[in-house]
């Protein structure tokens, strides 16, 4: 048997695939044989995506704070074989400046919701299938004035391993990119976004920040390699050997 899975005739879930790397990982999908089902909130965006995507892609909406619309997404979707689960809305800030509601936001959006989402998955998913997690660098390399959102990333890479011990065979695996120049930074102010970008240049050996395409390639080695399951892949252009 080959080590390798192929995705031709197989089925993707991504939630968060209308935009940023769920969109990425949902094209390199079905360029690789694969139907895509992506899910989101806001549904003209989500159109929009499978009108690019073309008749291989289809989509639902989900919002992952609604526990009730999550399991309709995965009663609506039913059979598939690998789940991606980008979508995420939070805050952050430093400890001191930010209020309770900001500093639970990662946990309530970035956590839970994945967590909601692989329950409400697995009596769909095939069992040689794979689900990937979205963490972040931040979780081993934390960035001053962000301490909820790294312990949050930390806690969505314990959840994976655990994950990949409660549920094989199907196998669970977590990606933690670094800074990504993309739709998530695409929307924050561009003093802030320029800061953190010079920030990178400077501090990961790739001399960049990363692109969407690249952590999407990521998560298609980590649906198509059977061997790997309960590990983190960190896609962050070398920062932490600086």
């Amino acid at each position: 048997m080959t080590e390798h899975l192929e995705l031709e005739d197989t089925r993707v879930l991504v939630i968060g695939g209308g935009s940023g790397i769920g969109f990425a990982l949902a094209r390199k999908a079905i360029s690789a044989g694969a139907s895509v089902l992506i899910g989101g909130r806001n549904e003209d965006r989500l159109a929009n995506a499978v009108d690019e995507l073309g008749s291989a892609s289809s989509y639902g909406r989900v919002d992952t704070a609604d526990k009730t619309s999550i399991r309709a997404f995965f009663a609506a979707a039913g059979r598939f074989q690998h789940l991606f689960t980008p979508a995420a809305t939070y805050g952050l800030g430093p400890i001191d400046q930010i209020d309770d509601d900001t500093a639970e936001s990662p946990f309530r959006s970035k956590f839970w919701g994945q967590y909601w989402a692989v329950r409400d998955a697995l009596p769909y998913i095939d069992q040689a299938g794979s689900i990937t997690l979205m963490a972040g660098a931040a979780g081993a390399r934390p960035l001053k004035g962000a301490s909820a959102y790294a312990a949050c990333n930390s806690a969505i890479e314990g959840l994976g391993r655990a994950l990949a011990v409660e549920l094989a065979p199907v196998r669970v695996n977590t990606v933690s990119p670094g800074t990504i120049d993309g739709h998530l930074w695409c929307q924050r102010p561009e003093p802030l976004r320029e800061a953190a970008f010079s920030h990178y240049r400077q501090a990961a050996l790739a001399g960049r920040p990363g692109t969407e395409d690249e952590v999407a390639d990521a998560v298609l080695f980590l649906m198509r390699n059977r061997f790997m399951t309960g590990s983190v892949i960190y896609p962050d252009g070398g920062y932490a050997l600086r």
